[in-house]
């Protein structure tokens, strides 16, 4: 019993021992595959980089003119005429020739002064029928104009001005827009040849503008009574040749000429009278042999 009770804990141990060395070994890592898997060949193809697009560059903003400033207390003449009333006409001629701009602008960029004579409504009611609307748009521009002074004259200066009074309508020197101011004491009388008229009322005043009241509408001649164009003059008159029924060569061989008729007449004349003689001296030849013989 005692043999085989030590040999069975003879296997235990062994077993035991085993077991405990198979158990304290690390754990063996797990084997790599035999081989690793194949690259491709060829990477694929990467798509191509997109162009890249620049953004449009904005257009440069464009430089405007530059406006001069407006000054204050600039006079508008459309707005004093409304104000005053009784200038419609003039007011809508002013804006529809440019005038009325043109003005504004220079009265605020200079130190130019102007001096208007301002028609009435009843002015121009005065006038014929269709007068104004006959006219081309220059010839509405050039009346307008007509009644404006480049200068500025208070009613104490008219009489300082020399005639004819150059106008914004044209050169004087020409005789184009003759205007011509005369003063009588207080009184200004205005005269285009066409009208005669004498200087209202001032409907405004300062020191770059005078406007004044004008009962009639100022016509220059060089539009309502233009210059008759100088016709050439006429040639004297050719006398004609006479007709001749021959050709020149004959005519000037077989027609004579009125000293050679004079003189054929003559020889002619004095040929009878030659005849008639030797005729008498023979007839009295004759007679005085008869006495004879007798």
């Amino acid at each position: 019993m005692t043999k085989q009770t030590v040999f069975s804990l003879s296997i235990l141990l062994l077993f035991f021992f085993h077991c405990i060395t198979t158990l304290g070994q690390p754990a063996a890592a797990p084997a790599q595959p035999a081989n690793a898997p194949v690259q491709p060949a060829n990477a694929p193809i990467q798509p191509a980089t997109p162009p890249v697009v620049q953004p449009a560059k904005a257009p440069a903003p464009v430089q405007s003119a530059k406006v001069p400033p407006i000054k204050k207390g600039v006079p508008d003449v459309t707005k004093i005429l409304g104000k005053a009333g009784g200038f419609s006409v003039f007011i809508r001629l002013l804006k529809s020739t440019g005038v009325s701009d043109q003005l504004y602008g220079q009265l605020n960029n200079s130190n130019n002064g102007f001096t208007i004579f301002a028609p009435t409504d009843a002015a121009f009611s005065s006038l014929k029928a269709g007068t104004i609307n006959s006219l081309s748009d220059l010839q509405k521009t050039q009346l307008v104009q007509f009644h404006i002074l480049n200068t500025v004259v208070t009613l104490s200066n008219f009489q300082t001005l020399s005639n004819p009074v150059p106008t914004e309508a044209g050169d004087t020197s020409a005789g184009e827009f003759p205007l011509t101011v005369t003063t009588a004491g207080n009184q200004v009388n205005i005269s285009t040849i066409l009208v005669n008229t004498t200087l209202g009322g001032t409907v405004y005043s300062d020191n770059q503008l005078d406007i004044y009241q004008v009962d009639q509408v100022l016509l220059p001649v060089d539009i309502f009574s233009p210059k008759p164009k100088h016709k050439a003059p006429a040639s004297a008159p050719t006398l004609s040749k006479p007709k001749s029924t021959d050709n020149d060569d004959d005519a000037d061989t077989d027609t004579p000429s009125v000293a050679a008729k004079v003189n054929a007449s003559g020889a002619v004349s004095l040929n009878r009278h030659g005849i008639l003689v030797s005729i008498g001296v023979a007839v009295i030849a004759s007679l005085s042999r008869r006495d004879l013989m007798a």
